[in-house]
Order: structure tokens, then sequence, then C-alpha cells
């Protein structure tokens, strides 16, 4: 299933002032049923509010990510909420739609991207500053067309997993960093793509991140385990100076420097 016909139909039917929050990478089709509507990312930090509120919805050992989108979604003015319950986002999503479809008066559609159209990474590869460039790859999810094509850079330090809620670790990073995992399907446009989300560059130090909680924690702990200069790393909902620490010192160790190389 990718959406069902009634579902697109609603999609399709909407006003071109609609406001409709999406949660992880919707296919394609419906990429381009909202396309001209206000996107609202809800797996973003948007609305000032503070996370704990979700504690009525949802549980504290839920990802940080997951309570996000419980948060926008409690405070954010929208008018259609479309979310990737199948393999390409995670289990939890499913009962989060669930919720909020209780809990909410505006239509709450689930979706499974089984997509597996190759759109590329050039993103991921490329010499950018990390914050720029994982912020460029989830904005991308928007777009149902590929990124400007960007040439790949020797590599440094590589990033695997999902974007994290606190950017601020990003610029922890060289902009010679190649980006691996969930991300990388995200700028593919293929989340549920198993053989991409699992490689890794062997040769160069690589941090391997999850979201405190969230189920892909057991790969990224399997794969750092697996890699001979890796690290494994999870967060909550904001970074703190133990996590920075442990970062700039695995950095620095393997002799990567801050500034571009």
């Amino acid at each position: 299933m990718g959406i069902a016909k009634t579902d697109l139909a609603t999609l399709n039917n909407l006003p071109a002032s609609a406001r409709v929050g999406i949660v992880g990478v919707p296919p394609l089709q419906v990429i381009h049923a909202i396309s001209g509507k206000t996107i609202f990312d809800l797996d973003e930090p948007i609305v000032r509010q503070n996370i704990e509120e979700t504690i009525l919805y949802l549980p504290r050992v839920y990802c940080a990510i997951l309570r996000t989108v419980m948060l926008n979604s409690m405070h954010l003015d929208l008018d259609v909420i479309v979310i990737d319950v199948g393999a390409g986002k995670c289990d939890a999503a499913l009962h989060v739609a669930a919720i909020l479809c209780d809990r909410l008066d505006i239509p709450v559609i689930q979706t499974r991207n089984n997509d597996d159209l190759d759109f590329g990474t050039p993103l991921c590869d490329s010499r950018m500053n990390l914050v720029e460039k994982i912020t460029a790859i989830c904005t991308g999810v928007q777009h149902p067309q590929p990124h400007i094509r960007h040439a790949s850079c020797h590599p440094t330090a590589g990033f695997w997993g999902v974007p994290p809620r606190d950017f601020s670790i990003l610029k922890l990073f060289p902009d010679t960093t190649h980006v691996f995992g969930w991300t990388r399907c995200m700028e593919n446009k293929t989340p549920d793509n198993w053989e991409l989300e699992t490689l890794v560059n062997p040769d160069i130090p690589t941090i391997f991140f999850s979201q405190s909680f969230c189920a892909k924690t057991a790969m990224a702990k399997h794969l750092a385990s697996r890699h001979s200069r890796g690290l494994f790393l999870d967060s909550d909902v904001t970074a703190g100076s133990s996590t920075r620490a442990k970062i700039q010192a695995f950095l620095e160790l393997s002799g990567v420097t801050h500034a571009s190389c």
C-alpha cells in the first residue's frame, strides 16, 4: 500500500491555501498531490512549546522526533497530516498516527512509502557544511525533483543515522563529512531501502548516531561495533556537553580537523 485512492483524492482536492503536515518521507504520488501547498515537516522542531506537554499522549520512552511530531500537531493549524507508517519510518509512527487521528479534527492519512526509483545521493557525498547539507536533504523531501548534482568530495569523516533533532551537533563535523544511514535514504527518496541504509565506508572515522529510544539504535550500535573506526552515539531531545565532547574527542583522536580539508 502506498496510499488509498480515497486518501489520494482528499489530497488532490485540497485548496491551494491548505496547510499540510508530513511525517517521514511520503511517497512521490503524495508529494505531487500536495505540491504548491504550504508544507510543514512535523519531524522538525517548529513550535516553541515545551516538549513535556506530549507526556499526556506519548510516553517519554518514545524518541524525541515522534514527540516533536505530536507537539507540532497539537499547536499548528493544519488542514491534513500525512504520516508514513511503513518500514521506511517505524512501527511507533503507526501508533502516533492512531493517537493523532483520535485527538485531532482533521484527516490523518497513513501511507507506506515503497518507492524504489533511485534519485541518487549527491548531497550526501558533497563538500558542504553538514548543517546546511542535512537541512537541504530534509527540505528535499517536500519536492518530487532530485537534488541538483554536486561533485563528490574526498571524505574525511562519516555521519551515519537519522537527522538529529538537535542540529547543533552537526556543527562539530568537517565539511568533508559523507552522510550515511536513513538520512541517505531520505535524499534518495527511498526510505525503505535496507541496503542503502546499512551502507558504510570502512575507511573513514564514522559516528553512528540515533535518537534515544529509536529502534534504529540497535543497528547503529551494531554497525559501530563492526567498524574499525566507528563510534556509537545516541542523544535525546537536546545534545548536552557530554555528547559534544564525545564527538569532538573522537574526531580529534581520529585525526579529523573541523576545518574543510
